[in-house]
């Protein structure tokens, strides 16, 4: 067993969690991302962790030991089933898998009046929800029954109320069979997590037999493994586990830990530490890794990590934004004895870049730092520059990078310098120095990972600067040596515009013009591009080789129909009227044959209850280069989901009254909320339109709203109402131009006249992309860019409809 665990740590895609490559490990300071992991666990006064109410969770104790508590597991990944070429399905099969979809769907039907019951107990879990679907239950039989039943288990489930969730799992089975692997894992893991393991062992033995195609297969091994290890039974865990190595279970942390606990149960310690140390260093932001990290430490086997391994945990969490445990990491790793200087002092110069990543590294510790003639030493510069940046002492800042440029010439942390340098003075206006630096990385680093944003913002800044020669140089380097980047479209317009305005040479600005439409259709500078063709009339382009080979995204095969006889999809829909609504894509992606309909499929079920913003998530990630398609590659119904107009009643009714344009409303919400209308974002912005409390009480009082509270931002009737006031007033704050008040809205009113201020600009173009803030030119852009496709997408329809009805 131990040799097919090592190995599924090796070479196993892994299922769930984050598989760590220490080759690609990037410790840099001036970026990071966010990723869930969860706090060490594995101490007998650790309290077991809520369950996820958006993963499945699996759990696991110490063998033959009732004091230590389980830790949840989180399922990140969605497939279950591999995809790839359609295999044969035989006459037999089909008719069988047809018949299991038909009685599915009847169960759907059947349910279909719990659905509004169900998703309400499942998002607030409060007594009226509970009482709302019991009460359901009690009046239905069947699957319509089974599914109240179901939605009620998982909720108490949720709820830490295991003894209620066995009983209505088991009344679910009792009421339907279509759900009823549901039924029985849930219930297995209720009663795991209460103690029952015998209960539980009953329901899991035979699982995989009985529900061959459930999603919950690879799942079983490692919880009905952590039973028996309760039941005191590591033979029969083992055994269980063996006969799943060859599967795609053996891929799964979870499953890995439950094989290392079976090895310490048996006092194969040699191998439990193996196992607890591979999966460590494999999945070390996953919650099994925390686990494993408790078993070495507890087998007293945690000194075996070199100080190599140590250092990946530590960059595996910084990298993941996790600065406190990479802190913690850094620092125990630095007082190890038999440490080289340099080893330890990275380790202490790691720890700093944690500091200065929690806003509380000192300017003396900083220094305080080896001064040394290697990465660490130009890492500890690197720090100090950015607290130079960080109390505006420019001198300071200035003699730390030049002496990196001397003392550290191919660092990377003086490319971190030079951007974080470039980007410094490009706030301040001081456009010179600013693409000094800018054009510094780019020359001499340009392979780093921000050589393409430096090379464009050097040349950028260098046409604000009237060096128009040094622009279109720059400009052209950017296309031919950068193409696939975000800055290409951007490069190219700017290049026609040089070739209009300096060069006078048309037929070459009309070519990059119709490179840009071809390429990124729906962008703002595809919409600018198509101005600047009107204008040059009937101007006919040349042939160039560079322009020729931009190409825009290749899009997927995408079906607009599902299979009828599908029993996943059937299973997925019902899963909704049960309120199960985190399981819904995985049990499409079982479908083995789903690849070409499961992202369409997954956001139809989403917004066929409400749930606009999910559906468009699914498709976003389905689809990230849609804004660069043509309406016509895509079919109509992911544009529908992708655009969705939810309120179009209202959002028309109150445009109307403010003068304003529906869809530049529709827009806005689309990219400030994504039409939910119950989000609250982190600077406390409400609802579909995102307004302050503040705003929202004084537009009240504007409308003649009387007892106003905050609450009723998240109403959207009253959301749309208020907001497309404020709307109003802003653009009319900036003379109607969009593009002002699309910046305002936000980044501020202050901060547009502030970059109105650093003008003159030659149109409202060139102020589009002088913002200095990428998130605010991101957001003008993309809300000038669905504008258009919302227009697009109604004009399309409304022919496909023509066409219909004409019988064409």
């Amino acid at each position: 067993m131990l040799a097919a665990v090592l190995c599924a740590l090796l070479a196993v895609t892994p299922v769930e969690g984050k598989r760590y490559d220490a080759q690609a490990a990037s410790s840099s300071d001036s970026s990071s991302s966010t990723t869930h992991t969860s706090k060490k666990s594995g101490s007998s006064s650790t309290k077991k962790p809520a369950p996820s109410t958006s993963h499945t969770t699996t759990s696991s104790k110490k063998p033959a030991s009732a004091t230590e508590k389980k830790t949840s597991t989180t399922t990140h990944h969605s497939a279950t089933a591999p995809r790839g070429k359609k295999k044969y399905v035989s006459p037999a099969e089909r008719r069988r898998r047809a018949a299991r979809a038909h009685k599915i769907k009847l169960a759907f039907v059947a349910s279909t009046e719990l659905r509004p019951m169900a998703q309400q107990l499942a998002t607030l879990r409060t007594p009226a929800a509970y009482a709302g679907v019991t009460s359901y239950a009690h009046a239905h039989s069947g699957e319509a029954a089974a599914a109240a039943y179901l939605a009620l288990g998982h909720a108490y489930f949720l709820d830490k109320r295991y003894t209620d969730a066995t009983a209505s799992l088991h009344q679910a089975k009792q009421s339907g069979e279509e759900l009823n692997d549901y039924a029985d894992f849930l219930a297995a893991k209720a009663n795991h997590e209460a103690n029952q393991e015998a209960q539980a062992d009953v329901l899991l033995k035979g699982f995989k037999e009985k529900y061959p195609d459930s999603i919950f297969v690879d799942e079983v091994p490692e919880l009905e493994a952590n039973v028996l290890l309760d039941l005191h039974d590591p033979a029969g865990a083992r055994h269980v586990l063996d006969a799943a190595a060859s599967d795609p279970a053996a891929g799964r942390p979870g499953y890995q830990l439950a094989a290392g606990l079976v090895a310490q149960a048996q006092n194969q310690n040699q191998d439990a530490v193996r196992i607890f140390k591979a999966l460590l260093l494999a999945y070390p932001l996953s919650n099994e890794a925390a686990s494993a990290r408790a078993r070495l430490t507890s087998l007293g086997a945690e000194d075996s990590l070199t100080s190599d391994e140590l250092r990946t945990l530590g960059d595996a969490y910084y990298k993941a934004g996790h600065y406190e445990e990479a802190a913690e990491q850094y620092r125990s790793l630095a007082q190890k004895f038999n440490l080289d200087t340099q080893t330890r002092n990275g380790f202490a110069v790691a720890a700093a870049a944690c500091d200065l990543k929690l806003k509380r590294l000192t300017e003396s510790q900083a220094s305080a730092l080896a001064d040394t003639p290697d990465e660490n030493g130009a890492r500890r510069l690197y720090l100090l520059m950015e607290l130079a940046r960080n109390r505006n002492d420019l001198d300071e800042q200035t003699q730390i990078v030049t002496r990196m440029e001397t003392d550290f010439p191919q660092s990377q942390w003086l490319a971190e310098a030079l951007f974080s340098s470039g980007n410094m003075y490009l706030l301040r206006k001081d456009y010179p120095r600013a693409a000094e630096y800018y054009t510094y990385l780019a020359e001499h680093f340009p392979s780093n990972k921000n050589a393409a944003a430096a090379h464009w913002r050097a040349g950028w800044l260098n046409y604000r600067l009237g060096n128009f020669k040094d622009a279109e140089r720059i400009f052209d380097e950017q296309i031919h040596n950068f193409p696939g980047t975000t800055e290409t479209a951007s490069a190219l317009y700017w290049r026609g515009r040089l070739y209009e305005t300096q060069d006078h040479d048309l037929a070459k600005a009309a070519a990059n013009y119709r490179t840009i439409v071809r390429v990124y259709q729906h962008f703002f500078y595809a919409q600018m591009a198509r101005q600047r063709l009107t204008a040059l009339g009937s101007t006919a382009p040349v042939s160039t080789p560079d322009l020729d080979q931009i190409k825009s995204a290749d899009v997927p095969t995408l079906a607009e129909t599902f299979p009828e006889d599908s029993p996943h999809l059937a299973k997925a829909k019902l899963l909704a009227n049960a309120g199960l609504n985190d399981y819904i894509p995985r049990e499409i992606a079982a479908d083995p044959d789903s690849g070409s309909w499961s992202a369409l499929a997954e956001a139809q079920i989403y917004a066929s209850y409400g749930e606009a913003y999910r559906a468009m998530r699914a498709l976003k990630r389905a689809l990230p280069g849609a804004a660069s398609a043509s309406i016509q590659s895509i079919p109509l119904a992911y544009w529908h989901i992708l655009f969705p107009e939810p309120y179009w009643t209202i959002i028309k009714a109150e445009s109307a009254k403010n003068n304003l344009d529906p869809y530049l409303v529709a827009s806005l919400i689309r990219q400030e909320s994504e039409f939910n209308p119950s989000v609250i974002s982190y600077a406390n912005a409400w609802g579909l339109m995102q307004l302050l409390p503040s705003n929202g009480k004084a537009l009240a009082r504007q409308e003649g709203m009387t007892h106003f509270q905050t609450f009723q931002l998240l109403d959207p009737e009253t959301n749309i109402r208020l907001g497309t006031r404020f709307l109003k007033q802003t653009l009319d704050k900036f003379g109607g131009v969009p593009e002002y008040a699309l910046a305002a809205y936000n980044a501020g009113d202050s901060r547009v006249e502030d970059w109105q201020a650093a003008g003159p600009y030659s149109g409202i173009d060139e102020f589009v992309e002088s913002i200095p803030f990428t998130q605010t030119r991101e957001y003008v852009q993309a809300i000038l860019r669905n504008i258009e496709i919302y227009r697009e997408i109604d004009a399309s329809t409304t022919t496909s409809a023509s066409k219909v009805t004409s019988g064409r």
